[in-house]
């Protein structure tokens, strides 16, 4: 098992009111799931995403990443989790405008303080992974927003996360683009990597192999994709 959350709530209090952006939500993720969390705006997707990827932790209830107690970790040790298990993927691709391509993937490995020289290879090959080796001196400024978001894949690939998160990772992109992105991802989920995709399009939550549908807060469904309801 890769995640295993219990009865979590997120209660955030803004002066006198208190909102309940999740109510009690239990959900299991295997490894190498595929899966895709839908739902109206306020429903909570966010920041059930937010916490799956250790950027928040709930105010009740259990979150186990591996069997380690995520609601327990101080700053710094769900920094090291965030940077060890998880690649983000968002919808404005969070690119560095100054920096070129090869630049923008290499980030996550001057965190960790991987040396130079293996920055440099291992974000080459997540380059290539993507199809976009030769865009690597690129700069963000210079690319289609395609190409953008396949920079953001390849940094998210780069430090060989188990969990790739993916919040609306086709929201600003046409159709065909959105399709050739979502290509990517069945690539990298049949390589092995879990993925959890956020979206309001139920042809991109199609690729997916289950479905969980988020209304005030709380699970309202959810359900399994059968290769008959794939694009």
């Amino acid at each position: 098992m890769l995640i295993d959350i219990e009865n979590i709530e997120k209660l955030y209090e803004l002066g006198a009111t208190h909102v309940h952006a999740i109510r009690g939500i239990s959900l299991s993720i295997e490894n190498n799931e595929y899966l895709s969390i839908m739902g109206p705006s306020g429903s909570g997707k966010s920041t059930l995403m937010n916490i799956l990827g250790c950027l928040d932790t709930p105010t009740k209830g259990t979150y186990l990443f591996r069997g380690e107690a995520i609601q327990d970790m101080n700053d710094d040790q769900l920094a090291a989790i965030r940077n060890r298990e998880i690649g983000f993927v968002f919808q404005t691709f969070n690119l560095l405008p100054r920096a070129n391509a090869l630049h923008n993937v290499e980030l996550p490995l001057v965190y960790d303080g991987t040396p130079a020289r293996e920055r440099k290879q291992r974000a080459v090959e997540a380059l290539e992974a993507v199809g976009l080796a030769d865009r690597a001196h690129h700069r963000p400024s210079e690319m289609s927003g395609g190409e953008r978001q396949r920079v953001a894949i390849a940094r998210a690939l780069v430090n060989n996360p188990s969990l790739i998160l993916a919040d609306e990772p086709t929201g600003n992109l046409d159709s065909k683009t959105g399709e050739e992105i979502m290509k990517i991802f069945e690539k990298i989920h049949g390589q092995g990597n879990t993925i959890i995709l956020v979206t309001h399009e139920k042809y991109i939550a199609a690729y997916s192999q289950r479905a969980i549908h988020l209304l005030d807060g709380k699970i309202e469904r959810e359900e399994r994709i059968e290769d008959s309801q794939k694009t």
